[in-house]
Parts: C-alpha cells; sequence; structure tokens
C-alpha cells in the first residue's frame, strides 16, 4: 500500500504546536516567533511534509512565481524572434543572470518563468500574464535603449525591478554598474603599461552602458593628455569584436593598447591580433569587461573589468520580493563598484 502523504496536523502534532501555527510558518506569515519557525522547520523535515502549492497559493494570494523577462524594442517576425532567443542563449551574460536570480529564489521556493519581450505582441502577453496574477513580478533585463516595457510596467503599476538603470527614467528599482568607474579603470591599466597609442571598441552606442563606458574611457584617456582616441563600434559578440578589430589595425596600425566593452569583443579582437603576427601583451594590450567565462577560456586569458552579475541579478531579485511582499513600496536604486580583474593580455 502507498504510504499516506504527511499532512499539517502530522507537523503540528510532531512540532507540539497548533495547526494554525504551522499553517503560519508554511505560508510565509511574518508574525511568528523565530524560535517557533525553526521548531516548525525542523519538524516539516523529519515528517517528510510538502506543501500543496495550490493550496498555498489560495492563501497567501500569490503564485510563488516571478517572470523573468528578456526584453528589446520594436516589432519582429518569428525568424526574428528565434534570432532573438539564440543571441540571449549564446552570450554569457545572461546565464550569469540566470544563475544569480535562481540562487536568491531557490531557498524560498520562488521559481522563474522565462519570457522574452522582443516584439510589442510578446510586450502585452507579458503584461497579461502578470495582471493576471500568474506571477508575482518582473524582473526584467532590457537590451535596447528605446524598450517601452518599463514603462508600461510602471503605468500598470506591477511590481518589476530592473537590470540596468532605465532610460528614459521610470519609476521602478534597478540595478547597476558603475560603468564609467569600470572603464577608466581599464584606461588607466593601459596606459600604466606604456601604451601610447591606445583605441577602444565600444558596445552598440543605443545601449546606455556602451554609452556610459566610451565615455569613461575617452575620460580617463583625456585627463592624460589623449584628446583623440580611435574607435570602432561593436555588436557584443566575438564576430563584431574581429570586425572592428580589423578595421582599427587598417585605420591605425600603430595601435598598442585596446579596451574592449566585453569580453566577447576582446576575444575576437584577440584572433585579429594573433592572426596578424601582433603578440598579446607585448605588442597590442587588450583589456576586456564583465569578468565572463570567456575571460579565463581566451588566449591569452583576459584581464577584465569584472562586473558581478551574479551579485547584481540576486539583489535584483532581493529588491523585487520586498515590493511584492510590501516590505518596499518606493523605487530605489543599488550601484554595484566594478573591480579590475589583471590576467595576461595586459
Amino acid at each position: 500500500m502507498r504510504r499516506r502523504a504527511p499532512t499539517l496536523e502530522d507537523v503540528a502534532r510532531e512540532a507540539g504546536v497548533s495547526r494554525a501555527t504551522v499553517s503560519r510558518v508554511v505560508n510565509g506569515i511574518r508574525n511568528v516567533d523565530p524560535e517557533i519557525q525553526q521548531l516548525v522547520r525542523r519538524a516539516i523535515e523529519r515528517t517528510g511534509y510538502a506543501p500543496n502549492r495550490a493550496a498555498r497559493s489560495l492563501v497567501t494570494r500569490r503564485a510563488e512565481t516571478v517572470a523573468l523577462v528578456v526584453s528589446g524594442a520594436g516589432d519582429t517576425s518569428d525568424v526574428g524572434q528565434n534570432a532573438f532567443a539564440a543571441r540571449v542563449f549564446a552570450d554569457p551574460f545572461f546565464g550569469r543572470v540566470v544563475g544569480g536570480v535562481v540562487g536568491f529564489l531557490r531557498p524560498r521556493s520562488m521559481h522563474p518563468v522565462l519570457m522574452f519581450a522582443e516584439s510589442a505582441g510578446a510586450r502585452e502577453e507579458v503584461l497579461t500574464y502578470l495582471r493576471q496574477g500568474r506571477a508575482d513580478g518582473a524582473l526584467v533585463v532590457s537590451t535596447h535603449a528605446d524598450d517601452p516595457l518599463p514603462a508600461l510596467l510602471a503605468e500598470a503599476r506591477l511590481p518589476a525591478v530592473l537590470f540596468a538603470r532605465p532610460s528614459p527614467p521610470v519609476p521602478l528599482s534597478y540595478v547597476d554598474l558603475a560603468h564609467r568607474d569600470g572603464a577608466r579603470l581599464a584606461a588607466e591599466h593601459l596606459l600604466g603599461r606604456g601604451c601610447r597609442r591606445p583605441a577602444t571598441i565600444c558596445g552598440p552606442l543605443d545601449v546606455p552602458a556602451s554609452r556610459e563606458r566610451l565615455a569613461g574611457f575617452h575620460d580617463a584617456l583625456a585627463r592624460r593628455g589623449h584628446s583623440s582616441v580611435p574607435l570602432a563600434e561593436g555588436g557584443f559578440t566575438v564576430e563584431s569584436g574581429s570586425a572592428a578589430m580589423s578595421d582599427l589595425l587598417d585605420r591605425h596600425p600603430d595601435t598598442d593598447g585596446v579596451f574592449a566593452a566585453n569580453d566577447l569583443m576582446a576575444q575576437g579582437a584577440c584572433q585579429v591580433l594573433v592572426g596578424r603576427g601582433r603578440r598579446v601583451p607585448e605588442d597590442v594590450a587588450v583589456v576586456g569587461f564583465d569578468d565572463s567565462s570567456i575571460a579565463v577560456t581566451c588566449h591569452p586569458r583576459l584581464t577584465t573589468v569584472r562586473q558581478p552579475v551574479e551579485e547584481m541579478a540576486a539583489e535584483m531579485a532581493r529588491l523585487l520580493d520586498e515590493h511584492i511582499h510590501g516590505a518596499r513600496t518606493d523605487a530605489t536604486s543599488v550601484v554595484f563598484e566594478p573591480e579590475l580583474v589583471v590576467r595576461e593580455s595586459a
């Protein structure tokens, strides 16, 4: 015969408390003495009790799910939607975001639902999903400065937190990095190595973070007498970094230092430099940005500016949890500090 599943009553008997007390602990109601909470949790472990998620949702009126939304701008065809998803999964940055979000949510018995919002129709699906209560809130990673989703979420008064400062500003909480400071670290490191003809491969200039990194790099160099710095624009991919590096070498063959605005483009730059007979870092020093997994698999291993993506994503989830539970009502911002990680490329 199949063993009967443990019930709230079983846990209550094991813990020596009332069924109502066990219910409050299971449903995360906060007015329970911490010692009693621990007593109940130990009883849950001993009995093997597993809450019924559907029943729990009826009590808490929460889905215990959050939407992790990767958002863009513009309308796309089905082919465009597939390409959008493929670009997302190819970028190690997104995997780090997922890791940070899951690391925060899992111990709290909450789960992310991945959604793409790269078109007007997809954005409406996200809004409907949230309005219907199928997720308690949204964690939004925007890939385009003109993304209308943050403003739509704010207008609908739906709980949401953004990865990166919104442009234009909207009354939603966000986490971000001090991008200018990170680029300054890269510039100062290249100059400290003795680079006299530095150049940069920036990210897409319609992305705010790209503009901030470029401005920080230019500012640091201007303070050291470099009034003009060669520039090539990339698209945050290895291929675009290769194309940009080739362009820079064609126009400025005496380049002796390169700051690439992410590690993927830095990897592409290194590949081109080696292919053209330039030694890295002896002839051309290369600094990336992100400190992603690419940084340690690249040859040579990349000196890069660390963006603590996992910690930022976990903080984004923490802020959303506070908004969902009413512990925070006003929008806030948390800005993380970058760090230079020195390896072999510079």
